[in-house]
């Protein structure tokens, strides 16, 4: 089965930024920060709390991104399954509201996810989330196989990518971290955290709302980089979070 995401779409998350690869930190520790202090004003950001920062993301379109205000590396990072830390996906799914005003109107649940990519395929080491809308192969999988995604870990295969599926229940995540499920419940995982990567997908279930979280290991910046010819992921491997969103939200005019 041909991959349902062109490769050359992964290599541009795998590879920019380049530049700075502690840019978004900057941006909300030296700029968004003191500016609130200042004058009561986020900018650059979009907005900004005590533990995170939402700014929108450089390359436009409904594309948010929610950003740690401390330093936190990303995935990895020790901290996110502190339980005195936020709740940072909980954070994320309050900022989607932020895609209404680019769609120029409400979006379904179902049509929005959320995403945080590897360590070892990211451009930023500042922990930062993708709110966007789902694509539209993402969302139909999820649509299709909402009956079977259970309470427990199970195998979720989407494309050519191995997922791991969670159906988390509630109409928001007040009181599911998906960190922590990830490191809690699947062991490898935990001793892998860096390789991982995380979608988080708003549901309407037949019986109430929802989300269904996919994880699962992606390949390296480099094997992407080198994988342009063949276009396959490896075996065990997944698409990197963020590729499987949409700023353009065309899902938004699924039924």
């Amino acid at each position: 089965m041909k991959p349902l995401v062109p490769l050359t779409v992964m290599l541009l998350a795998a590879t920019a930024p380049a530049a700075d690869r502690d840019g978004l930190r900057h941006i909300v520790q030296e700029e968004c920060l003191p500016h609130w202090n200042a004058q009561h004003d986020p900018a650059p950001c979009e907005s900004i709390a005590q533990d995170y920062a939402v700014l929108a993301d450089r390359k436009g379109g409904a594309h948010f991104l929610l950003i740690a205000t401390r330093t936190i590396t990303g995935i990895e990072d020790p901290a996110v399954l502190n339980a005195a830390t936020p709740n940072y996906f909980a954070a994320a799914w309050q900022a989607r509201e932020r895609l209404n005003a680019i769609v120029g109107h409400p979006l379904r649940r179902d049509a929005v996810g959320l995403a945080i990519n590897s360590a070892i395929a990211r451009g930023q080491d500042q922990l930062h989330i993708h709110i966007e809308c789902l694509q539209p192969h993402l969302y139909q999988a999820l649509q299709a196989a909402a009956a079977i995604v259970g309470d427990h870990w199970t195998p979720l295969q989407i494309g050519e990518s191995p997922y791991r599926a969670l159906r988390i229940r509630g109409q928001d995540l007040g009181a599911a971290n998906p960190f922590q499920l990830l490191a809690n419940q699947i062991p490898e995982a935990r001793r892998a955290m860096a390789h991982y990567t995380m979608i988080v997908a708003g549901m309407r279930f037949k019986d109430g709302p929802g989300f269904i979280v996919l994880a699962g290991p992606t390949p390296t910046r480099e094997a992407l980089l080198g994988d342009t010819l063949s276009g396959t992921l490896g075996k065990g491997l997944v698409a990197p979070g963020e590729t499987q969103l949409d700023s353009t939200c065309a899902v938004d005019s699924a039924p």
